[in-house]
């Protein structure tokens, strides 16, 4: 019954508006846990990259990718474990006890529901939608 009432708690603040997403916050831990693979800059260019067996991907151009719409949620589904990758060999290797806490906050995905999440995630998200390349 609590996580049923947390769930609606958090449904009722994506709908007002009060979710908050720190790109700042997501900067951060983007260059703590993913810049290793994924460069600084989120090119797919990181110092582990020449010897991981797939080339990791490159984050800035996610949303051209999806038809110039950031896909949010494959994105927090690969980050927090629900939707692992090969290449990563498991949820995020070394970090995935990090990403895969509760899902207790909402974050609206592009079709404009809402999927739960953890905050370290939603504020990763916000990082990785100022870095898209807009052509």
């Amino acid at each position: 019954m609590r996580n049923f009432i947390m769930t609606l708690a958090a449904l009722a603040a994506l709908g007002s508006g009060a979710v908050a997403q720190d790109a700042d916050i997501g900067r951060s831990l983007y260059h703590t846990h993913c810049a290793t693979c994924h460069g600084l800059e989120g090119r797919g260019d990181g110092p582990m990259e020449g010897v991981l067996t797939i080339k990791p991907v490159n984050l800035t151009e996610l949303a051209a990718a999806n038809g110039g719409s950031f896909p949010v949620e494959r994105v927090v589904k690969r980050i927090d474990g629900r939707d692992p990758l090969v290449s990563h060999g498991s949820p995020m290797p070394v970090y995935g006890d990090y990403f895969e806490r509760m899902f207790d906050v909402p974050i609206r995905t592009e079709s404009g529901q809402p999927v739960l999440t953890s905050q370290p995630v939603v504020d990763l998200v916000a990082y990785l939608r100022e870095i898209q390349k807009i052509d």
